[in-house]
């Protein structure tokens, strides 16, 4: 019996990596491996990179891209302070709908840490005419983007806790812009070549360019270390409790393990008399 399930494991592991090794032979390339501080069993957010993150993310994305599932008030897990909160609250660039007032009219007011982060065009459709396309909300999206790594990858990554392809992907996105695309390749109208995107035809063109954006702290103002910073922000913004969950599952897999010797000895204690 064991046999037989170990054999229909093997076969099915075996099946899935030529599955992926023809997928990766006929699609686009797989995104480089990045180091990350939040990586691993106890793996911790770095507060600057995800503030310079988030800086990016307020200057350059926030324009075309919501993040509809988290208020204001969650900035605090970055670091800045309630008034810090409140001021990027009220100057942020879009308003926040309210209402009906006295009269029976819906208006626009500035943003409190109360708040969620309003979407930056009224509608779908409204998107589409604007970009093309309609951007996709950035809330969860470093831990709903993913790619196949194939076999013994996806094995191993089960005891290393490897949950990085999000953040990987993105990461390798936005450098992954090409300005003509490889030789029998051809573009339909409007679109851009990006060789990590699947099918490589993206509407969104780069967003990024060296010196867009001014980091206060002396770090690389490059295109490699934007797309880190938004990729680390964005992986915060999708679990911005992780730090907790970890320190908690490590807490409880010591009391399981104390709780099993307890009980281990307890029932040497109780049955030592029976023979």
């Amino acid at each position: 019996m064991l046999r037989s399930i170990l054999a229909a494991v093997l076969a099915v592991s075996l099946a899935g990596a030529a599955a992926a090794q023809e997928h990766a032979d006929h699609s686009t390339p797989q995104p480089p491996r990045q180091k990350w501080s939040f990586a691993g069993p106890f793996g911790k957010y770095d507060r600057a990179q995800i503030q310079r993150g988030f800086q990016v993310y307020k200057e350059v994305c926030s324009t075309c891209h919501g993040l509809n599932l988290l208020s204001f008030r969650h900035l605090s897990g970055l670091g800045y302070s309630d008034a810090q909160v409140t001021q990027i609250a009220s100057d942020w660039l879009f308003k926040v709908q309210d209402g009906p007032n006295d009269q029976g009219e819906m208006f626009e007011r500035a943003a409190r840490p109360a708040d969620r982060f309003p979407q930056p065009w009224p509608n779908e459709n409204a998107a589409r005419v604007r970009y093309n396309a309609v951007p996709p909300d950035m809330s969860v999206i470093a831990k709903a983007r993913t790619y196949e790594r194939g076999l013994p990858w996806f094995i191993i990554d089960i005891f290393t806790q490897f949950q990085e392809q999000g953040v990987d992907y993105i990461t390798a996105l936005m450098t992954g812009y090409e300005d003509k695309p490889p030789a029998g390749v051809t573009l339909p109208q409007g679109l851009m070549y990006n060789k990590y995107f699947p099918g490589g035809a993206i509407a969104m063109p780069s967003p990024l360019t060296d010196g867009r954006v001014t980091y206060s702290d002396g770090s690389p103002q490059t295109v490699a270390q934007y797309s880190k910073d938004v990729s680390a922000f964005l992986m915060w913004a999708a679990e911005p409790h992780m730090e907790t969950r970890k320190r908690i599952g490590f807490q409880v897999m010591v009391f399981l393990i104390i709780f099993a010797g307890l009980m281990y000895f307890t029932k040497k204690r109780v049955w030592s008399a029976v023979h």
